[in-house]
């Protein structure tokens, strides 16, 4: 199958971004491997980022749900390893992190998911490798790519009708100020 994928071009963003990358540094070479591949398309998009750890994979979802209430970033890239082990643990990890991280992605926060889940190391070094596979990268770009979608479709609205125009970007919900008519 390798060979097959498609990479879409970089996103084109308006305006820079500030993205987090929250990374769990269980297998401390991998996470470094992840983050030097995020941290070089974040780079290369104009974009700019902090960057945050935490125990592991699990946590992952939870940070990433509490700087999207107290903070004011534009996306996230959760990055880590999981290698299958002798018990079913690699199985809750790599479904919980994955389920939690996807509960937040459709309450609409912009997140990339480099989360390896994986059978053995070599497979984790080979996803994780700037020069191979790159997967820290293709998670801070999928990060990107939504941040993009979300300025285009929550574009700052014009007054139609009844309705004013507002300069602050609306994507759901109730205004942040009290309308006057």
């Amino acid at each position: 199958m390798a060979g097959t994928e498609y990479s879409m071009p970089r996103a084109a963003l308006d305006k820079p971004a500030r993205l987090l990358i929250a990374v769990a540094p269980f297998y401390r070479d991998i996470a470094d491997n992840l983050i030097a591949g995020a941290i070089a398309e974040i780079v290369a998009t104009g974009a700019t980022h902090d960057l945050v750890e935490v125990p592991g994979a699990l946590e992952l979802p939870t940070a990433i749900g509490i700087a999207e209430r107290l903070s004011n970033f534009d996306g996230y890239v959760a990055l880590g390893c999981v290698i299958r082990g002798e018990t079913t643990h690699y199985e809750t990890v790599c479904n919980d992190s994955s389920r939690g991280i996807t509960l937040l992605g459709l309450q609409g926060i912009c997140i990339g998911n480099g989360i390896l889940t994986v059978e053995n190391r070599d497979q984790a070094e080979a996803r994780a490798d700037p020069a191979r596979m790159n997967k820290g990268a293709g998670a801070a770009a999928a990060a990107m790519h939504l941040i993009a979608l979300t300025r285009k479709w929550g574009a700052p609205r014009k007054g139609v009708g009844f309705i004013p125009g507002a300069e602050e970007l609306r994507i759901a919900g109730t205004s942040k100020d009290t309308p006057t008519a």
